[in-house]
């Protein structure tokens, strides 16, 4: 009876974990990332990205969004050089169920599976990784990378949306804050 009153619970966190944007974060800890204030975008580099050209529009208004609000602006003579990559893979959870209480095979009596048989969800979904790097457009070096992970979606009403919420949550982490 205990399992039954946390099922709920399991699932919600199932649910949540399955929409929400996970995300982590490297950088130079030499970099004085006060002093970037412009960036451009490495062409060549989201040019070999392997995503519609409409994904990749969707990815560089948000970045331009962010990087806006955050006061970075665009520049010919860029402080720093933006480049993402992205990936995807399949996923599929399968989740079994099984209820029943009696006597049973080895089991004696209590919890028993096999007596009321149970149910099997099937659940596939695509998650997709971004990847947004941040290079000194001087030193030619990478000074910051920040990732985010999460599940995508094939609606087209809501993939602008998606997109944002991997952007924001990606680069709310940059500037780095130092400790």
């Amino acid at each position: 009876m205990k399992a039954l009153k946390f099922l709920p619970l399991l699932l919600l966190f199932i649910f949540t974990s399955c929409s929400s944007v996970r995300v982590n974060q490297d950088y130079d800890k030499n970099a004085d990332f006060s002093q970037y204030k412009t960036y451009a975008y490495q062409k060549s580099g989201i040019d070999k990205v392997e995503i519609s050209d409409l994904d990749k529009k969707r990815i560089l208004r948000s970045i331009d969004e962010v990087m806006g609000a955050k006061g970075f602006t665009k520049s010919e003579n860029p402080d720093v050089i933006v480049n993402f990559f992205t990936k995807e893979r399949e996923q599929v959870d399968v989740n079994q169920f099984n209820a029943g209480w009696g006597f049973g095979w080895g089991w004696g009596f209590g919890w028993n599976p096999w007596l009321w048989g149970g149910t099997t969800s099937i659940y596939r979904y695509t998650e997709g990784t971004l990847t947004i790097d941040i290079i000194d457009a001087k030193k030619k070096e990478l000074i910051w990378q920040g990732q985010g992970e999460g599940v995508l979606t094939k609606n087209i009403d809501k993939k602008d949306e998606k997109v944002k919420e991997f952007v924001t949550k990606i680069l709310e982490q940059y500037p780095p804050k130092k400790k």
